[in-house]
């Protein structure tokens, strides 16, 4: 097990591909936090369920309600993992809006919804990098995995506020490679390619993508970045810092 006694934060882990990376993670022996906004009972259902299936792996978990928009919150977070395992050694920022959206022309965007994308996928993982940054920092030892997005190399049309927060978020992780590498922290991005999941099936039909581009020919599934954020997570990565990692099939080639 490659991640035996690590102790991993996911934030956005009720569902989606969130919850993939906490159970990928629990089946590589860490202990994990699943974080989660609850705004309704589905969220709630939602976030008991991973909770769950993490438990039926044999792992450790517990389940923390916060917004991470909130730097009180995002700080909660953080201490309520530190006094349950006595330490954090991996970050997966996976929180953001992308469900719900839709695509329409940039001078038609709402600017409260701008606003608000960019709020909880940029700040977001900025607060909770910041939040879980002193227990890396004491320790000397800590792994922050953001997850980004294909769009912000091939500039996908319709989604601006969503593709700029994603390019934010690599640009982030840049930044944050500088500060917290003496630290011997290593924060690293994974760009996902067109996912088969329930947002980006609210965002597009699904069984019309084109998969005429992507040389490994055929649509991405959410297992398929499992791999990519356990690879950043692990100690198999020590030596790699501000780097992002597209998994897209080949479709776009960086």
């Amino acid at each position: 097990m490659r991640l035996k006694n690590k102790v991993a934060i996911v934030t956005g882990g009720a569902r989606g591909l969130g919850r993939v990376f906490a159970m990928r993670l629990a089946e590589e022996g860490a202990k994990v936090m699943v974080m989660n906004i609850v705004a309704n009972q589905r969220d709630e259902d939602d976030l008991k369920e991973t909770v769950r299936l993490i438990k039926g792996l044999g792992s450790e978990v517990i389940s923390f309600v916060a917004d991470v928009t909130s730097e009180e919150e995002t700080k909660a977070m953080a201490k309520a993992a530190f006094d349950k395992f006595g330490r954090i050694d991996i970050l997966v920022n996976d929180a953001a809006i992308y469900g719900g959206l839709k695509r329409k022309p940039f001078y038609e965007v709402d600017l409260k919804e701008w606003d608000i994308v960019m709020t909880v996928n940029v700040k977001g993982a900025f607060l909770a990098s910041r939040a879980v940054f002193p227990y890396m920092k004491e320790q000397g030892y800590g792994k922050i995995v953001s997850i980004s997005s294909e769009t912000f190399f091939t500039g996908s049309t319709g989604i601006p506020h969503y593709v700029a927060s994603k390019g934010g978020l690599i640009a982030l992780t840049r930044a944050l490679a500088g500060e917290l590498g003496p630290h011997n922290i290593c924060i690293n991005s994974v760009a996902p390619g067109f996912t088969d999941t329930e947002a980006s099936r609210g965002l597009a039909d699904v069984t019309k993508y084109d998969t005429s581009r992507t040389p490994l020919g055929r649509l991405q599934e959410p297992g398929d970045l499992a791999g990519a954020v356990l690879f950043l997570a692990s100690p198999e990565s020590d030596f790699i810092t501000g780097q992002t990692l597209l998994v897209d099939g080949g479709r776009c080639m960086h």
